[in-house]
């Protein structure tokens, strides 16, 4: 039975695993960066913004690589070995199509309340785990309710 509820929604767990692995890892360099970049520029603006992308400089990278390599099989001819490469411009266009609403809306609610709580005097680590956090579940429910609506994992 749990080998049935895997294989019936493996490529969503495995996407899933993708986002969050690559969410946690940028989170933590985001933590330290804002945490650094508050000691030397008192700024809240520049250091949610700077924050914001040193954090997909780590993230876009790492869910490309991981995403990949869970589901490169399935760009790959098993009998001759090469890469259906409209499979994979397909896939990116869907891809794009699924974050760029749920990354704009990330964006969005991070940066504000991210800004509003370094405004109020929190300490920036707090501040930013904080708006990470709720933007997350935001973010995760947003990129699912895309995947579904695009039909990323359907043939």
């Amino acid at each position: 039975m749990k080998n049935n509820f895997y294989n019936k929604y493996r490529n969503i767990i495995l996407f899933n695993k993708s986002l969050l692995i690559s969410g946690i890892v940028s989170f933590l360099v985001g933590a330290l960066f804002t945490q650094i970049y508050a000691h030397y520029d008192g700024n809240n603006i520049a250091n949610s913004l700077i924050t914001s992308v040193v954090g997909y400089g780590v993230y876009i990278p790492l869910f490309a690589f991981l995403y990949y390599r869970d589901n490169k099989i399935k760009y790959i001819d098993p009998l001759t070995g090469k890469k259906h490469s409209n499979k994979i411009k397909d896939d990116i266009k869907k891809l794009f199509t699924a974050f760029s609403i749920s990354e704009a809306i990330f964006i969005l609610s991070k940066t504000y309340i991210h800004y509003s709580l370094l405004a109020s005097s929190i300490e920036p680590y707090q501040a930013y785990t904080f708006a990470e956090f709720v933007s997350w579940i935001i973010y995760l429910i947003s990129i699912n309710v895309g995947t579904k609506a695009i039909k990323l994992f359907e043939n």
